[in-house]
């Protein structure tokens, strides 16, 4: 199934790319036309199955809690699908970790490695400190982990009495609609037809169903509660269901309109607390098995699902599906009504509706996926990817589209966690000898370093935080967002004026040695001056200075003398190099791929005075023609179009959203695939979105329509789009 669906997936690659408008004077009066038919352009993007794809699973929800459904629209193949789409329920507050009954310590990860002169000490993967400094890593690497919290799909029975499989459904049809978060799943069993309408809460950690089939009526058709136990592994499937006896799960309480169910693990304490419109029973048919059987008298039933931390179980709201059905509803039209929108329609370009459906639906699944309170993992609230811990050089690809889009407030709920998280920052700065704070790279939800060899040493997380903040102030434009961001500005900046090395020798501050590029490819410990990094330092440092001058404050010294002697971008042969230590860039196997970071230093970020276009152009050809694409990430493909779009490139721009490679994959359901161990990657959906929005509304200094091919095959209305720095 899946090589088919990648074989069709590279076809659609190259028969469909985006564009937008030819006519830059036509499309430049968007806003006089016609106001955008929003329900139109999202509702013909339904996402549709008729058959049991396992990598077309459908999800609901929040953007803190999300629910994840098979062709049957509850979770009923949970096993089946895991090694598609999983089916999972996923939330901000769910985490567990095993008993520790070492007793292992965070500062036995630690290494200390001699760096331009002294030993500074990182949290890393292969320590042997103490005799089991990798074991305390992967311990704290697996704990806490991100829990799924539970499987809620039906029983069904044949007639001779035997559980339905997956092989047995017939007639399917399958509906999601992004406009209203609703998936009307239709199939049916033996002749008779079952009937599903799914919500997620637009508030709540809530999922509801309406079910409507004779085989309720017949005893033939339950619910199922299942709780799997976590893996601990580096990927949870929320279908392991060994270890029957390292948790509990209990029925709390029933009636015969609803029952509270208990779920208890090392750390972990929660209900779900069901609801239903008429009559049910719910037993406990084994150790975390549980099933509800409606009453015979009607073929429909109604029911909703509520996780919540036990402590909170007493003043849980009393949920219906119509309830539930109307938040669902009031949440999404408020999306898609307020902030951005992009239209295709009447453009000839056949890669045109492509673009168009892997906007709309990558817009719906940041909403129900990745709108929380805290930053995003890999793989969203679906499935466990690095044990469901955050890496903070990727929220640059999750959420920098919020502001872009017109939808600021997003990006603000997670910048409060980074104040929250800040002092653990400090911590680290301090530990290893430098000012300010030293952003985390892999973090527990509580915003704890954890353990990486790799995530340890990289920097361009660094910077993110002075971005964000000037994206919202973009936007708002007011003393309050100076005031209310500055203190993190202003430590993020210390650090980095810190962490830049003063070379007496070479009479200038280079970053390195002791750090690893966005492009992973490199030792630290030989690293030193990335060309992205190095333009990001010098963006990053400036725009710390501008927030001083419009708080009426003098400018930072310290900052003002690394900005006037930072190393200049290395180069050789006429092209931008990754690195001053890797003069074997492009001549290397190894360093032509994963990440071809050196285009971030003009894509991701403006004009820098220390880069010259023309010698970016000259790289951007070179790494065009001869990178490795196919190891590459999702992210990658939305960068490359960024760069060609400020190279004046708007036709390598379209081409690089639609390269056709496994990796630049987009599912039915609007997934970013990668392989077989990443079956999703919002960073790819959060990055196509940041570029498009570029190359729609333009950045500084740019017309309208930067990224999009002149060749008059392309029509294009937009609205509530924002310009990129």
């Amino acid at each position: 199934m899946l090589s088919s669906f990648v074989k069709q997936s590279r076809w659609r690659s190259s028969a469909v790319v985006i564009a937008l408008i030819a006519s830059l004077s036509a499309t430049h009066q968007s806003s006089a036309q016609t106001r955008i038919d929003r329900k139109a352009l999202v509702e013909r993007h339904k996402v549709v199955n008729t058959s049991p794809d396992t990598l077309g699973s459908l999800t609901v929800g929040n953007g803190k809690f999300a629910f994840t459904v098979d062709v049957t629209g509850l979770q009923t193949f949970p096993k089946e699908y895991q090694k598609g789409v999983p089916l999972g329920t996923q939330s901000e507050w769910g985490w567990n970790s095993f008993k520790d009954t070492i007793g292992y310590k965070r500062e036995e990860a630690l290494r200390a490695y001699n760096l331009n002169g002294r030993d500074i000490k990182y949290l890393v993967q292969n320590s042997s400190a103490g005799g089991r400094g990798k074991q305390a890593a992967d311990w704290f690497r697996a704990n806490p982990h991100r829990l799924q919290l539970g499987n809620l799909g039906f029983e069904i029975l044949k007639k001779d009495g035997t559980p339905v499989s997956i092989d047995d459904l017939q007639n399917i049809h399958q509906e999601l609609n992004p406009w209203t978060g609703e998936i009307r799943s239709q199939f049916s069993v033996e002749g008779t037809p079952v009937e599903v309408i799914t919500y997620g809460h637009g508030t709540e950690d809530a999922v509801a169903a309406k079910v409507q089939s004779p085989l309720i009526k017949e005893g033939r058709l339950k619910v199922r509660l299942r709780f799997p136990y976590p893996t601990g592994e580096w990927a949870d499937y929320g279908t392991n269901y060994t270890h029957t006896d390292k948790h509990t799960s209990s029925i709390q309480g029933s009636n015969a309109t609803g029952a509270s169910v208990r779920h208890q693990l090392q750390t972990a304490d929660y209900s779900a607390q069901l609801n239903w419109k008429t009559k049910a029973t719910i037993a406990q048919k084994a150790p975390h098995d549980f099933l509800i059987t409606p009453d015979q008298s009607s073929t429909v039933f109604e029911f909703t699902c509520l996780f919540k931390p036990h402590v909170l179980q007493k003043a849980a709201t009393v949920l219906t599906f119509e309830s539930t059905k109307a938040s669902s509803q009031k949440e999404l039209l408020a999306f898609w009504t307020k902030g951005g929108a992009i239209d295709f329609s009447g453009s000839t370009d056949p890669r045109a509706a492509e673009l168009e459906r892997r906007i709309v639906l990558s817009q719906y699944l940041m909403k129900v996926q990745e709108a929380g309170s805290y930053p995003p993992q890999e793989t969203g609230l679906t499935y466990n990817s690095w044990y469901g811990k955050a890496h903070l050089e990727m929220p640059y690809w999750h959420i920098t589209h919020y502001p872009l889009w017109g939808r600021t407030e997003y990006l603000e709920k997670v910048m409060s966690w980074y104040a929250k998280v800040a002092p653990f920052a400090k911590g680290i700065a301090e530990r290893q000898g430098f000012e300010g704070i030293r952003w985390q790279k892999v973090v527990e939800n509580t915003g704890e370093e954890v353990p990486s060899s790799v995530g340890a040493f990289l920097i361009w997380q660094q910077p993110h935080y002075i971005y964000f903040a000037e994206l919202i102030y973009r936007n708002k434009k007011d003393k309050a967002t100076l005031d209310k961001y500055k203190d993190l500005v202003f430590a993020t900046a210390d650090f980095m004026a810190s962490f830049a090395y003063y070379d007496k020798e070479k009479g200038r501050y280079i970053l390195g040695k002791g750090l690893i590029p966005a492009q992973e490819r490199f030792k630290a410990e030989d690293t030193y001056n990335p060309t992205y990094e190095l333009v990001y330092w010098q963006w990053g440092l400036e725009a710390a200075q501008q927030w001083r001058q419009r708080l009426g404050l003098p400018r930072n010294k310290k900052w003002d003398e690394v900005l006037a002697r930072l190393s200049p971008l290395p180069k050789q042969d006429s092209v931008y190099l990754a690195a001053e230590s890797a003069p074997d860039s492009y001549t290397n196997p190894e360093y032509k791929t994963d990440h071809p970071s050196v285009f971030g230093a003009y894509g991701m970020l403006p004009k820098s005075n220390l880069l010259d276009t023309a010698t970016m152009r000259r790289t951007f050809d070179l790494i065009w023609n001869t990178w490795t694409w196919p190891d590459t990430w999702g992210w990658d493909f939305p960068m490359t179009a960024m760069t060609a779009t400020r190279l004046g490139m708007p036709d390598k721009a379209m081409d690089a959203l639609f390269m056709p490679i496994r990796t630049n994959t987009y599912l039915k359901n609007g997934h970013n695939y990668q392989d077989n161990r990443l079956t999703l990657y919002m960073p790819g959906n959060g990055g196509l979105l940041t570029a498009i929005a570029m190359m729609v509304e333009g950045y500084d200094g740019s017309p309208t329509l930067p990224g999009i091919p002149k060749d008059g095959k392309w029509k294009v209305k937009w609205e509530g789009l924002k310009r990129m720095p």
